[in-house]
């Protein structure tokens, strides 16, 4: 049987865009639902991993973020980072201080809490990482990563 290749401006298969494009939902809802599953018993949710993985990179752990570079580094607008960022200072997992180059600024840090949370986490994160990609091999990973890098700077323009 011969597919009819319905395509839009770009020369873009839209039934090949139409079903990369609900893939891509449906990994992100497994994402958020199975690896929930792996930090539950640190009693933090997917986005609150994020944040705090956000938080301990390197180039940033010591110094911390401010609100408008947690929102544009993990793409969230202020109202939803703000509910995570106040559940994570409730739980004294993050602390806010003013920025000492900008007092109407607050910069964001791993708390000390916060931190042993997150050395907690990283066993149950590997051991998720390793069950999503254990069907794929380093290289396809990195191409994996590379071609989801590209297409989010596509959206980022779009």
């Amino acid at each position: 049987m011969v597919r009819q290749v319905s395509t839009t401006g770009g020369g873009v298969d839209f039934d090949i865009a139409n079903r990369l494009f609900l893939r891509l939902y449906q990994a992100s809802n497994l994402m958020h639902r199975q690896g929930a599953r792996y930090v539950g018993a640190q009693g933090a949710t997917t986005q609150q991993w994020a944040v705090l993985a956000a938080l301990a990179r390197p180039p940033v752990r010591d110094g911390g973020m401010s609100v408008k570079e947690l929102m544009a580094f993990l793409d969230l607008s202020r109202q939803n980072l703000t509910a995570v960022l106040d559940r994570l200072e409730g739980r004294a997992w993050i602390a806010r201080a003013k920025d000492e180059d900008d007092a109407r600024s607050r910069r964001i840090r791993l708390a000390p809490q916060g931190r042993a949370v997150w050395a907690a986490m990283q066993s149950p994160i590997e051991s998720f990482f390793g069950a999503a990609l254990s069907d794929f091999a380093l290289d396809e990973q990195v191409a994996l990563y590379k071609l989801l890098d590209r297409l989010k700077t596509k959206l980022e323009s779009a």
